[in-house]
């Protein structure tokens, strides 16, 4: 078992926030699914580019980590949503500052990237 001196090794809690949302497509859906449940198909859709293999085994890991929960309705055809539990939806409020970040900087970001696509 993993101690809270072994996640907070570096003095604060990135460790274990990182453990978290590692990965390029974790963040994303946590800020999907901030604003309530969502169905696999419509993740899907939000997240271009994920393959169904990444996405289900993301969706996976967050539900192990109790950031998110799984509702299996039991119909057919079947009907699975996915939700932030409480941790997860202070994990995804977390995240809404790096998306601004992001936003506010992306003519600034897309220049160094293709920077750095040219020289690669």
């Amino acid at each position: 078992m993993t101690n809270s001196a072994e996640i907070c090794d570096t003095g604060c809690g990135l460790n274990a926030t990182l453990r978290i949302i590692s990965g390029k497509w974790k963040p994303l859906v946590l800020f999907f699914l901030r604003n309530g449940p969502v169905r696999y198909g419509e993740l899907k859709r939000l997240i271009p580019g994920v393959s169904d293999k990444v996405l289900i085994q993301s969706l996976k890991d967050l539900q192990a980590d109790r950031v998110l929960s799984r509702t299996d309705y039991k119909e057919v055809p079947p009907r699975v949503d996915y939700a932030l539990t409480p941790l997860g939806r202070s994990l995804a409020e977390a995240i809404i500052p790096l998306c601004t970040w992001g936003t506010e900087n992306a003519v600034q970001m897309a220049s160094i990237f293709a920077e750095q696509d040219a020289l690669a």
